[in-house]
């Protein structure tokens, strides 16, 4: 069995703007967290440096142990996505940013206007992929690999190789009509019953009607369906399977048991909220006619093994999973050969040790991989421990990157049992031998498991294993500042061969004196002999206060920074004012603030100079208030009107979306060039949201849309009498042609309007 298939979406980590709440009558932890981070991305601070058409948007906010946050930035440049530009920034409660990863350091400077059309970038998309059975719209992208940024055009294709399942991503070269690369997401990858014990087992079910089925009602959207038919199973009775491995209902009680046993351990070992880390699990199938198991992207199938027994023990159900959960922390699962499957690996030994099943079932601390359901016949699929006694390398070499996937995750599972257990760890458990005959000491398994989710909650696209050595010892130095954390871990990757990176931290066991800085506004804009001010603030995020010199560079010629003070002590702040001439040449400058004490750091601020004569302002959405009819509003456009039971903001006529009390999509849109010449661009509009629903959960929802990119969202959650002004910076946009959406979206019960009114999109 090649365990593990992930499809892996490309919006999994798709940015925008979070549902606006009402605002908490004091900071929380979470929100002084997400603040301090906003103000890191926002101000470029160091490996977060950004160009002035460059912006990152928020994405995950995912709670860690320890008071820690993990805050997920996704880039873009002139409003089109990066590609491979994300960031990850991890803060505490008390609003100290701790540590920050960036996905490239590649300065974008792309032409934005396609030569090769969408169309024929799918048709060249689709050559890739033998049998297509869907394709995604493509979007426009700026794709960087290697540090080299391309304009390209994104096309996801779904269907099959020759051989599996598939979930595809495709490249074009938006000049040249060239394939740059492709991406396939997927990788091989009360009951009783078979793999798991002592039987009768405790799963949680639904009772409804007089019937029950498996559908989980305490973890959300995990269920256990016949993969022929995609339904649910539903009986009489709430006893569950035979005990026979031929029997689907047995196979997902298997499944449920082992899905319910890992969100558990992800919720009291690691500090994780349900699988996708926002409360919701994945469905699950069992009867796939295939030798294998695999994960999707939004759902999990498990197939049968050579003797035809369905295989969803726990290590291969917390496997598949944890596919999903590797989609679901920061930059996704594009990792380098070896990262998914041993991820997968790693979370089915966890899950296995949390559940602590007595002999003879799916007992922990043997660090095989498939060892019960013998896949074909010849016992365990991978060795955790020793994987060279299964012909896969125990050492990390430059060969790791261009090996076959399953093989390449032994130098990740053999460092993840050294860091756990160590090389002799006695108690019946197998030594380990390391790759420079090195002795290392474990942490136990609980421990490992919280370093290296904390190295997930810092992954950025394109994750290697050299960065994952980084991430790791970053997430441990932050969990226990005596650093004997670090030390071990530290030591396993020595003892796999990972080399020591520039970018690895260092641990002393002392607190260091370290620093974060921030520039607010982040941007100016002046005329040519004028001046702008922005406030540089530090913040001590380690150690005792610092004494740090403020300095600047990459002002233009007739252009000079200044501070005052120049320098100060680490928890104040200092007024940076920038001054132009009268022979300041026009354009758009980054400005790099240098912060110098014990520590370095640095910051940007984004300086436009305005061209002769300045900007002239202009409203470029047209019939923003409905009154004229539909046009050119398209889409939904019979939601535009005079209706009973909502009323106009101004005039008669709105837009509404939604309200119908069932399943169902409203969405209207608008095509506007915004002017260039100007250095602010603002979309406005009037929103009322009513609801028959109750409480702050998200049910029904609206979202502001940019060239089919979500940017703005609030929900029933928002509901409020009257109308509400809401705005959104549309600056990076300048220059540009873009369709702008307002789309609401409802479940299937109890209704939500989300009424629009008097749209103006306006530069300044």
């Amino acid at each position: 069995m090649t365990l593990g298939a992930a499809v892996i979406p490309a919006t999994a980590f798709a940015a925008g703007a979070p549902t606006t709440a009402a605002a908490d009558p004091a900071p929380t932890p979470r929100s002084l967290a997400v603040a301090a981070a906003d103000k890191a991305a926002t101000s470029g601070f160091d490996v977060l440096a950004k160009g002035p058409s460059e912006r990152y948007d928020r994405g995950q906010v995912t709670p860690w142990v320890g008071g820690l946050y993990s805050i997920a930035y996704q880039r873009t440049y002139r409003g089109l996505p990066v590609v491979g530009g994300d960031a990850v920034v991890l803060a505490d409660g008390k609003g100290r940013v701790r540590a920050a990863s960036s996905a490239t350091k590649a300065k974008i400077a792309v032409a934005t206007t396609a030569r090769v059309s969408a169309a024929a970038a799918e048709r060249t998309s689709r050559a890739q992929l033998p049998t297509v059975q869907e394709a995604q719209a493509p979007r426009l992208v700026v794709r960087v690999a290697g540090d080299r940024a391309r304009l390209a055009w994104e096309t996801v294709l779904t269907g099959a190789t020759r051989t599996a399942p598939s979930h595809l991503h495709v490249w074009v070269d938006a000049l040249t009509g060239k394939v740059l690369g492709t991406q396939d997401d997927v990788r091989a990858g009360s009951g009783t019953s078979k793999w798991n014990g002592p039987s009768p087992l405790s799963i949680d079910t639904t009772a409804s009607g007089g019937s029950y089925s498996l559908r989980d009602p305490n973890r959300p959207g995990l269920t256990c369906a016949d993969y022929s038919t995609g339904s649910v199973f539903t009986k009489s009775t709430d006893s569950w399977g035979t005990g026979n491995p031929t029997s689907k209902e047995t196979g997902c009680v298997d499944a449920m048991w082992g899905a319910q046993k890992e969100w558990n351990m992800l919720r009291d070992w690691l500090g994780r909220n349900g699988h996708d880390g926002n409360g919701r699990s994945w469905p699950v199938k069992v009867g796939l006619n295939d030798v294998n198991a695999y994960w999707d992207g939004s759902s999990i199938s498990i197939g049968h093994n050579n003797a035809n027994e369905w295989i969803a023990a726990m290590d291969v159900t917390a496997h598949e999973f944890g596919h999903g959960i590797d989609q679901y922390t920061p930059g996704g699962a594009n990792n380098e050969a070896g990262l998914g499957e041993g991820t997968g690996d790693i979370f089915g030994a966890l899950t296995e040790a949390y559940a602590n099943e007595p002999a003879p079932y799916d007992t922990p601390g043997d660090y095989l991989v498939g060892e019960m359901i013998n896949l074909v016949g010849q016992g365990p699929i991978r060795n955790m421990y020793d994987p060279s006694k299964l012909g896969d390398p125990n050492c990390w070499s430059s060969a790791i990157p261009s090996t076959e996937v399953h093989a390449a995750a032994g130098p990740l599972n053999h460092w993840f049992y050294l860091l756990a257990e160590g090389s002799n760890p006695g108690g019946g458990k197998p030594s380990s031998p390391t790759c420079n005959s090195s002795t290392v000491t474990g942490i136990g398994i609980q421990n490992a498991g919280k370093v290296f989710y904390g190295g997930m909650l810092l992954k950025t696209s394109g994750m290697t294993y050299k960065k994952y050595r980084t991430a790791t010892l970053t997430a441990a130095k932050n969990l226990d500042a005596t650093c004997a954390l670090f030390t071990r871990t530290k030591a396993a990757w020595d003892a796999v061969s990972v080399p020591a990176q520039t970018a690895d931290p260092t641990c002393s066991g002392t607190p260091g004196q370290d620093f974060s800085m921030s520039v607010t506004p982040a941007t100016g804009s002046v005329d040519p002999g004028a001046s702008a001010t922005a406030t540089v603030a530090t913040t001590t995020t380690s150690g005792s206060a610092q004494t740090v010199a403020l300095t600047a560079t990459g002002a233009p010629a007739g252009v000079t920074v200044s501070f005052s003070p120049a320098s100060v002590t680490s928890g104040s702040s200092s007024t940076m004012t920038v001054a132009t001439t009268s022979s300041a040449v026009p354009g758009t400058y980054t400005i790099t603030v240098q912060g110098d004490g014990v520590a370095h750091h640095t910051a940007q601020y984004t300086l436009t100079v305005k061209g002769a004569g300045g900007c002239t302002a202009t409203q470029v959405i047209s019939n923003g208030g409905f009154e004229s009819g539909t046009s050119p509003w398209t889409g939904d456009t019979g939601a535009i009107g005079t209706f009973s039971g909502q009323s106009a903001h101004s005039g008669t006529r709105y837009a509404w979306l939604a309200g119908y009390g069932y399943a169902a999509t409203d969405t209207v849109n608008q095509t506007v060039t915004v002017p260039a010449g100007c250095t602010r661009a603002t979309l406005k509009y009037w929103l009322h949201v009513d609801t028959a629903e109750s409480g702050s959960t998200v049910y029904d929802t609206f979202q502001v849309k940019v060239n089919g990119t979500a940017k703005q969202s609030y929900s029933n959650a928002n509901a409020a009498g009257g109308y509400t002004e809401r705005s959104l910076d549309l600056s990076p946009y300048l220059g540009q042609q873009v369709t702008l959406t307002f789309t609401a979206t409802e479940d299937a019960s109890l209704q939500t309007s989300f009424v629009v009114d008097d749209a103006t999109l306006t530069t300044s």
